[in-house]
């Protein structure tokens, strides 16, 4: 019989809605313990960021410049909180780039 205060989800029930690939993909690469794609980035925001910065922005793209280092853009929920979150951007980076291991991200950028 399962534990109700575990903390580790239950991937064999099913949900009432249908998940986007990135949500199972993100789910299944956390039961495997591998941190690969932009797309666990999206599914794991709030673990990554911290709650205090992912209740200010959601992530809106990444994109790969040619430098090789990734652009992480970012929509404020409110267009006050850009300037907040613009004094953050060396410890967004700081976080992301722990969460992979290596430095992959050179650029904060923000969209209305």
């Amino acid at each position: 019989m399962s534990n109700p205060k575990s903390n580790k989800k239950d991937f064999t029930v099913r949900t009432k809605r249908p998940q986007s690939i990135a949500g199972a993909l993100g789910g299944l690469f956390k039961i495997f313990g591998v941190r690969a794609s932009d797309s666990d980035l999206v599914a794991r925001w709030p673990e990554i960021i911290g709650n205090e910065i992912a209740n200010l922005a959601d992530i809106c793209a990444v994109k790969k410049m040619k430098n090789g280092d990734y652009n992480i853009v970012l929509r404020p929920r409110n267009p006050a909180y850009t300037l907040k979150l613009s004094y953050m951007t060396d410890e967004i980076k700081k976080q992301i780039n722990k969460y992979f291991g290596a430095p992959c991200v050179g650029k904060i950028s923000f969209r209305k």
